[in-house]
């Protein structure tokens, strides 16, 4: 009797391209903030990236020494490392509208005090 061949599957490198966003999650094991934080991020890339991201999970209780490279004092945090700039945001990522422009996905809002296009000021 012949055995049929294994199944073989290959895996694409994991690469970032230009255009992809590259993001680094500290987390200090499965705490309810880091899975939520994790949960959060998952979801706002999802919606404003599609598949253009890649998130990269580190648990700083199993590699601790990790933290010095991108000086993390807090935990959780996400790290923004394309494209530049490096933007850093602390917590669980729960305030959409925070995270949004903090990793600059979407514009900060107009200054309402800013003079408006050809108003002269007193």
């Amino acid at each position: 009797m012949k055995k049929s061949p294994a199944k073989t599957t290959t895996k694409k490198p994991a690469r970032v391209a230009s255009t992809d966003w590259a993001l680094r999650l500290y987390v200090a094991g499965p705490t309810p903030k880091s899975v939520d934080a994790f949960r959060n991020l998952e979801r706002l890339c999802d919606e404003h990236l599609t598949e253009r991201y890649h998130i990269e999970v580190i648990d700083l209780i199993k590699k601790p020494q990790l933290a010095q490279g991108d000086q993390i004092l807090a935990v959780p945090t996400v790290v923004r490392q394309l494209p530049s700039p490096i933007r850093k945001i602390i917590g669980n990522l729960s305030d959409t509208e925070r995270v949004l422009v903090g990793l600059d996905l979407r514009p900060r809002a107009a200054n309402p005090f800013a003079p408006r296009k050809g108003a002269k000021r007193e």
